[in-house]
């Protein structure tokens, strides 16, 4: 790697460069944010019955969405070897979790090497083939995410700078929805050592997480649960609308939850906070709805989805016997694909000891 690259990937250039947009997303929410008075004074009214309701629907979504994986994995997986569904749940949330806490989405990779240790005697190329049917599960979210699309395009009032950004998000998401299909097509079950050495080799093993897209009943099953978990998520935002007090129709909580979604593809500062929330409070300025109490809405929103993420995080880490600590040294070196692959197996290692030594700790 060039001594720039060495530079980019130190700890403390990253924390430095994260401290600097936090303090600028900062600057910028208060010199050009909502009357902050009158968004503290909407949560004074917020009905909190409504915001656990949504918070339990946000639990039921993920529970929909770790079975659509499940799915995923029981056709690309022999029999014998299939985890079971608590430990593929417990995988999930550590995912959830370390995608709230580590940069870059290192929480895909985080639910792989989770749920490898529950797979000690499968084949070799198992985590190659976890990592695919991660890949697999996140390109199902393309037809609830379409739907959606399309449904508040034809119900919902969606400003003309929206559009746009749904039409670039659908191009991206289809061209990757082709070449993993045209790539399953091509699927052959070649089993190579887990110590593989270039991205050819990762790539045939990884087509084998692609089974599903091979398996139309199966497909359509994974499919199914993905749109299920979409629709708790809009019933979620539709419900936290009653909590404020927001009196308006349901396609506009379909309108919020998909530019919410395009506002987080891109990770411009932690959490993208403040350009979430006004993603959600300009749109419903055409529903009546203040600007400030959007944006009230927009956090509590957010708060919600995170909560929802690392709760049942924390509870799947107690569940793992892994410290919070260990999330914090999963970090790439490389930015290859096969290093990605010799970080799972570096995790699965880390986790086995953090687990032993947690075990080893409790008194007999």
């Amino acid at each position: 790697m060039s001594s720039l690259g060495r530079v980019w990937r130190s700890g403390w250039v990253q924390a430095v460069i994260a401290i600097l947009a936090l303090v600028l997303a900062a600057t910028l929410f208060w010199w050009r944010g909502p009357e902050w008075g009158s968004v503290f004074d909407a949560f004074r009214f917020v009905i909190w019955s409504w915001i656990v309701l949504a918070f339990a629907l946000n639990v039921v979504s993920t529970l929909f969405r770790a079975l659509s994986w499940r799915m995923t994995i029981g056709q690309a997986l022999p029999h014998r070897h299939q985890p079971r569904f608590d430990h593929v749940f417990s995988a999930f949330g550590v995912g959830l979790l370390a995608n709230a806490i580590v940069p870059g989405r290192l929480g895909e990779l985080a639910r792989v090497a989770t749920l490898r240790r529950h797979l000690p005697d499968a084949p070799p190329g198992t985590s190659a083939t976890l990592v695919g049917t991660v890949f697999a599960h996140r390109l199902f979210d393309l037809v609830p995410a379409t739907i959606l699309v399309v449904w508040v395009l034809l119900t919902a009032e969606v400003p003309h700078w929206a559009v746009v950004a749904f039409g670039i998000a659908a191009l991206v998401g289809f061209a990757l929805f082709t070449v993993a299909w045209l790539g399953a097509r091509r699927h052959h079950r070649t089993v190579m050592s887990e110590g593989v050495g270039s991205i050819r080799d990762l790539l045939v093993m990884a087509r084998q997480g692609l089974s599903v897209l091979n398996a139309p009943v199966a497909l359509a099953g994974a499919v199914l649960l993905q749109c299920l978990g979409w629709l708790m998520q809009l019933l979620a935002v539709y419900v936290a609308m009653q909590a404020f007090g927001i009196d308006a129709p349901l396609p506009a909580a379909g309108l919020v939850l998909v530019l919410m979604n395009v506002a987080t593809i891109v990770p411009l500062w932690p959490g993208n906070i403040g350009l979430v929330q006004a993603a959600v409070a300009v749109p419903l300025r055409n529903y009546g709805v203040p600007y400030a109490t959007g944006f009230a809405y927009g956090l509590a929103l957010q708060g919600i989805e995170i909560a929802c993420g690392v709760g049942l995080g924390l509870i799947a880490l107690a569940r793992e016997g892994i410290s919070f600590a260990m999330l914090k040294r999963m970090q790439d070196e490389e930015d290859s694909a096969e290093d990605a692959l010799e970080g799972v197996h570096e995790m699965v290692d880390e986790l086995e000891h953090e687990a032993g030594r947690e075990s080893a700790a409790v008194p007999r």
